[in-house]
């Protein structure tokens, strides 16, 4: 048998499924230029996944393997490939709506074999009795935890391959059926270095341990360093869902609660199941006809973090900064985004996508439509969140909120968590807020009514 493994999620050698795959092989990476095409040429992402690309590639190598580095459209890459003889390319399954269609365009090229890896479990696994997805997460977590088992947690390991003979140097462009190899840097790409910190996703484990006993609570205030960081490596498979699997069981035996955080993977499954299931969901309310009001000045507020909110544009700055941003401050963003300012959620899902390190289609859609009223498993229309009692309570002594927005560092916390007073008075070098929250949520739920 000759394939292609196709490395997309899973920018790594350990606990790899393609790597347990025999016969003659030729390991690929394709920076994709149909999504490359729309991006800043300073993206962080790219310079993440080319760190990880040198380092996939390096750690091949160590095995008597290598990766053969392409960057073009998929298309136009395996209909060259396709030249040399493959039986089949076999790659780990990316169930959003764009990756859906490449793997199809692609199968009709050369067979293509999916491999399980990305998420916990399969697409088929977790159906209702009369064999329908699940529309709501509780009844879905339910069953996922009642058929959880070893198998689960099985890691993959290496099978005896050998490399297909070709020219493992530098990075081949292809354009149409045409093929010139550059140099294997970044710039070779059109993209500059701009890389964010990097942490081994196995450091990050043996890190949060100290603090998973608190996570359930802990992992909502935003200045604390309680969460796993783990979403960037989840996203581009830097470590295998089954390694984290294994930490919690090991965790699990020392007597540490580990529910909390095992809910929120599984929540990571249901998310990428739902989209697969419906993918309509990627651009189209699946209740309620909320499509919110278009408004361009509203929406460069935000996305500049200027609305005078400091909650919400202490999150905004962390974003544009880091290309991150804690999940509490995600939700209390979405909700302002989506019910006081009355925009889009479209519009939302996408500004997050342009900046966030850790963007997984799946998991970004369904949290906005959650945040808007309007997805499947969604937060009732009616519940608003009220951005400075959020403030208050997960961020009471302005941490966070001082270490994105300095300018309110001389604040009195008390006065930075009152709409009132930031009415009231002057700020040196931050606005007063565009809105006020009671209105603004009065006015969204007349609108939601009219709707209704």
């Amino acid at each position: 048998m000759r394939r292609i493994l196709w490395f997309r999620r899973d920018l790594r050698v350990k606990d790899n499924p393609l790597l347990s795959l025999d016969g003659e092989v030729l390991p690929i990476f394709i920076f994709d230029t149909n999504i490359l095409q729309h991006l800043k040429k300073d993206d962080k992402r790219v310079s993440f996944i080319f760190h990880y690309v040198a380092k996939l590639k390096r750690s091949l190598q160590d095995m008597g393997l290598d990766l053969k580095i392409f960057s073009g459209k998929p298309a136009d890459v395996f209909k060259l490939l396709d030249k040399c003889g493959f039986d089949e390319v076999a790659a780990s399954g990316d169930y959003d709506n764009y990756a859906r269609q490449r793997d199809l365009e692609i199968s009709h090229i050369l067979p293509f074999r999916y491999i399980h890896d990305t998420y916990i479990f399969k697409l088929d696994e977790i159906l209702k009795e009369d064999g329908t997805p699940y529309l709501v997460f509780t009844p879905f977590y339910n069953k996922a935890k009642s058929i959880f088992s070893k198998e689960h947690l099985t890691s993959y390991v290496f099978e005896n391959q050998t490399l297909f003979d070709t020219t493992f140097k530098g990075v081949t462009k292809v354009n149409g059926g045409v093929s010139t190899i550059l140099p294997f840097e970044i710039k070779s790409l059109g993209f500059e270095m701009n890389l964010p910190k990097i942490i081994d996703p196995y450091k990050k484990l043996h890190h949060f341990a100290k603090y998973l006993p608190k996570y359930a609570h802990d992992r909502d205030i935003p200045w604390l360093d309680s969460t796993s960081a783990l979403s960037v490596d989840l996203r581009f498979g830097t470590i295998s869902i089954r390694s984290v699997l294994h930490f919690l069981v090991v965790q699990k035996k020392k007597g540490m609660e580990t529910e909390a955080f095992f809910r929120q993977l599984i929540f990571r499954d249901f998310y990428a199941y739902l989209l697969f299931y419906f993918p309509y969901l990627a651009t189209d309310n699946h209740k309620y006809r909320f499509n919110g009001i278009a408004d361009d000045e509203k929406y460069a507020m935000f996305c500049e973090g200027r609305t005078g909110v400091p909650i919400v544009d202490a999150g905004v700055r962390e974003l544009l900064q880091t290309g991150l941003m804690h999940n509490r401050v995600r939700m209390i963003c979405a909700s302002f985004f989506t019910k006081d300012l009355l925009l889009p959620w479209q519009w939302g899902e996408s500004f997050f996508a342009k900046h966030l390190l850790d963007y997984d289609a799946a998991s970004n859609i369904l949290s906005w439509q959650w945040s808007a009223g309007t997805g499947i498993d969604p937060q009732p229309y009616f519940r608003i969140f009220n951005p400075y009692l959020q403030a208050k309570k997960f961020d009471k002594d302005a941490v966070y909120i001082k270490k994105w927005l300095p300018e309110l560092a001389h604040l009195n916390p008390k006065n930075i968590h009152d709409e009132s007073y930031l009415l009231a008075y002057e700020i040196k070098g931050y606005p007063k807020p565009r809105l006020i929250h009671k209105e603004a949520s009065q006015k969204a739920l007349a609108y939601f009514k009219q709707c209704l």
